[in-house]
């Protein structure tokens, strides 16, 4: 089957999921179109069609809906996967919202600059509203000074604000959402006019507008706020050629290529540095506060900023694969794909529009019918319950609390794919952890260092002299210890590998061995208390290197990796809140079942990946919400067999795609973060819901017995929503 064609489009004007399932509708309507997925937060639409769908007329269609509409390059869809697997529900229903086609690109996020920019009344939504506003002021004053044009004069004034709405309603129904609110709107305004309830009318337009710019400010603060961190990446590098140093566009640069990065500027790209050694502030992508030093052969983040030192670093990834364009673009696609409780908010919004509207008609018509009611009071009442049951509230209820709640959670370095992801990561009940690279550094340090004839300085020092030259993790830490000890590392002669031994070497006369306990025990240099002494580290899960100077033994260094330093905080945090908490390893037993003491939880060790994936179908038995957090390579099989697959680590390839979750600092802290903002955000939701239904039966009741009418109706269904999009933006601030 031949591959579909893609088009990707950048669509002004939308505020929440239902603007996007409203687009999402009419497209699929169109001939030739085979999947269409529409982004609020990024506000893209991409397009999968089979070579001949008329993509103007797809333009025509979003246009005709009241949204600005922009195909974007090739190049920047190159890298877009976000079309791929998700095909939202739909709904029929719609939402407050949508700007009319702007002439300028520039102007695309209209209503979006909100409250930075100050800039609301220069989009068409915004001048709608002051056009509106003006009209009803202007036929006020005119039906002040001379009475009797007052009723034509405020149907004019509701005209002004209603033949854009009732437009995009049309377009609607024409595109399958017939129970639009642009259409509740028309029918309330129309019929108030037709009862000769114009002014009213016209008040409740303006309102409507009035609600419509606020919600599109808040969405553009949700949108704004994961948007800014493509900010952090710089828009030029210094490229190094030939020895010269030329300013370039980063997102120019290519794969391979080497850049100078001077000291207090941000990188511009993913990469590895090539020399130079500095602190680095990795906050903008990890959250991290504390500058890591880093040095040759270390991995650096586009975004972070390099603190006391020139660097070079080689370039590991384009512009569009930095890891702040994945983040971003994770954050995106998971806004798309909905959590359970939003597909249930869907589905029960496709009844409950066309249920308010036979309501209406039912209170309009009954009592005048039955009861001898007034038309006139009846069809104003039944007119202000069309607009009290508005489903805008709701919809927007749960969509905008995740879109806060990923966005809060992505700023903070806790990626999560989807809104189901995080609903069920604050239901989780137990947690597997791996151990190396998780709750370990990954890397084995210095635990001991133990001295006969010698100090502990002397020891460390021979010890690092032989390994000078070696990449090995054991080497390394002894170097790392070297080094941090301030510890000199004369130069050695003669030095060489044992194979399966150690390394052998001359040093001012000396000759030194580093050997394990069993090649130094053949040599006859160890005592029986020495060799218990070594017998007791290994008990503990360290690894022991035995230095012999001139053939005689003259320390021991030990070594382990050791427990993150949040390892034990953050496990407490998970226990006291009752989570259960077991450590998967393919470790040895003696290694794991040492760490695991000092951390104070379960062990399953020596275990092979099939093992891990056994053990956390056996918990799910058990009817536990398992959780498993791993590196995302020989957990694969265990992260996609848990509830919730959480990634450990700084972003590798594979952790961000493997996972449904990611911890980008790697602390175990931040696995119970991540479960605390869930529950956070379900709190949420549920405050939202309760928000919009509770306002809307109040004021179903006052409308019904006589006590408010249509000003108050359109004030509660637009309250109700700038209410829960408030409600929602305080996940913004969870740091």
């Amino acid at each position: 089957m031949a591959e579909a064609a893609r088009a990707k489009y950048k669509v002004g004007g939308m505020d929440c999921a239902s603007c996007a399932a409203k687009i999402d509708t009419a497209v699929r309507r169109i001939a030739g179109v085979e999947d269409v997925s529409v982004s609020v937060t990024a506000g893209t639409m991409t397009i999968s069609h089979d070579g001949t769908s008329d993509l103007k007329a797809i333009e025509k269609k979003v246009t005709g809906l009241g949204y600005s509409v922009v195909p974007m390059p090739a190049r920047a869809r190159d890298h877009d996967h976000a079309a791929q697997g998700h095909n939202h529900g739909h709904t029929d229903h719609d939402h407050h919202g949508h700007t009319h086609p702007e002439k300028d690109i520039t102007e695309l996020h209209g209503h979006d600059h909100g409250p930075m920019g100050g800039l609301w009344w220069q989009t068409r939504k915004g001048r709608l509203t002051i056009a509106a506003g003006a009209a009803l002021a202007a036929a006020y004053a005119a039906g002040h000074l001379i009475p009797t044009i007052a009723p034509y004069a405020f149907v004019a004034a509701v005209l002004v604000g209603l033949v854009p709405i009732a437009r995009r309603a049309i377009s609607a129904a024409l595109s399958g959402t017939p129970f639009s609110i642009e259409m509740l709107m028309t029918i309330a305004a129309i019929g108030a006019v037709i009862i000769g309830a114009g002014e009213e009318a016209g008040a409740v337009v303006f309102l409507f507008l009035v609600g419509e710019l606020l919600e599109g400010v808040a969405a553009g603060r949700a949108r704004a706020s994961i948007q800014s961190l493509t900010a952090l990446v710089p828009k030029s590098a210094l490229l190094e050629e030939n020895g010269q140093t030329r300013e370039v566009p980063a997102e120019t640069l290519a794969v391979g290529s080497t850049i100078l990065v001077r000291p207090g500027d941000r990188i511009s790209a993913d990469g590895v540095i090539v020399s130079g050694e500095s602190a680095i502030d990795e906050a903008p992508v990890t959250g991290e506060s504390v500058p890591v030093r880093k040095g040759a052969d270390d991995t650096v983040f586009a975004g972070t900023v390099n603190g006391d030192a020139a660097l070079r670093i080689k370039v590991t990834a384009a512009s569009g694969d930095n890891t702040i364009a994945r983040v971003i673009k994770l954050v995106e696609e998971a806004q798309e794909s909905k959590a359970p409780t939003e597909r249930f908010i869907d589905r029960f919004s496709r009844y409950y529009t066309p249920g308010v509207v036979a309501a209406a008609a039912l209170v309009a018509i009954i009592p005048p019918l039955f009861a001898n009611g007034a038309w006139d009071e009846w069809i104003y009442k039944g007119l202000a319950i069309l607009l009290i049951g508005c489903p805008c509230a709701l919809v927007i209820s749960t969509p905008a609390a995740i879109a806060a709640s990923l966005s809060a959670g992505a700023r903070c370095g806790l990626l999560m794919k989807g809104g189901a992801v995080l609903e069920t990561l604050g239901k989780v009940t137990a947690v597997a952890l791996d151990k190396t690279g998780t709750l370990t550094e990954g890397k084995p340090r210095v635990t001991d260092i133990v001295p006969f004839e010698l100090t502990e300085a002397q020891v460390l020092s021979r010890t690092a002299v032989l390994e000078r030259n070696s990449s090995h993790p054991l080497a390394l830490a002894i170097l790392d210890r070297a080094k941090s000890d301030k510890v000199p590392v004369p130069p050695a002669f003669e030095v060489e590998a044992i194979p399966g031994k150690g390394m052998t070497g001359r040093v001012g006369g000396e000759r030194l061995d580093l050997l394990s306990p069993s090649a130094a025990r053949a040599t006859g240099a160890l005592t029986a208390e020495q060799g218990q002494r070594i017998a007791a580290l290994n008990e503990q899960g360290k690894s022991v290197s035995v230095l012999l100077v001139n053939g005689k033994a003259a320390g021991f260094i030990a070594m382990r990796d050791e427990p993150r330093g949040d390892a034990k905080a953050g496990l407490k945090i998970l226990t006291d809140a009752g989570v259960r908490i077991v450590m998967l390893t393919g470790d040895n037993e003696r290694t794991a079942k040492a760490i695991g003491e000092q951390l104070g939880i379960d062990v399953r060790a020596e275990l092979m990946p099939g093992d891990k994936q056994r053990i956390v179908g056996e918990l799910k038995r058990e009817g536990f919400i398992v959780a498993k957090v791993g590196d995302g390579i020989n957990d694969a099989p265990a992260l996609a067999a848990a509830d919730v697959g959480i990634a450990m680590g700084g972003g590798t390839d594979v952790a961000l795609e493997t996972a449904d979750a990611a911890v980008l600092h790697g602390r175990v802290s931040d696995v119970a973060a991540m479960i605390e903002l869930s529950k956070r955000t379900m709190r949420n939701i549920f405050e939202n819901i309760a928000i919009a239904l509770g306002l809307k039966a109040v004021f179903l009741v006052t409308t019904v017995i006589g006590l408010t009418g249509l000003w108050p109706a359109i004030l509660a269904d637009t309250g109700a929503t700038v209410l829960v999009t408030l409600n929602a933006l305080r996940l913004l601030t969870i740091r």
